[in-house]
């Protein structure tokens, strides 16, 4: 779901519209979205991590860059 949310708001935001902007407005939403089927749960804005095949890497600067419960 979160990687279908960001794509949305890709494809409708101006290359100038701050990256840290949409990105709250997609925690907010997802949040919402997650809480109206009655699940509680904190989603994450991370920096520095891929997914490979099987495996979770971080990179050097790793970093939580916002939480929020919901």
């Amino acid at each position: 779901m979160a990687s279908k949310t960001h794509k949305l708001f890709a494809k409708v935001t101006p290359e100038k519209v701050d990256e840290n902007l949409v990105e709250a407005e997609v925690i907010k939403q997802m949040g919402s979205d997650l809480a109206s089927f009655g699940l509680k749960g904190e989603i994450s804005i991370v920096k520095g991590i891929d997914v490979v095949e099987e495996a979770l890497i971080t990179k050097k600067g790793f970093v939580v860059k916002k939480s929020q419960s919901f």
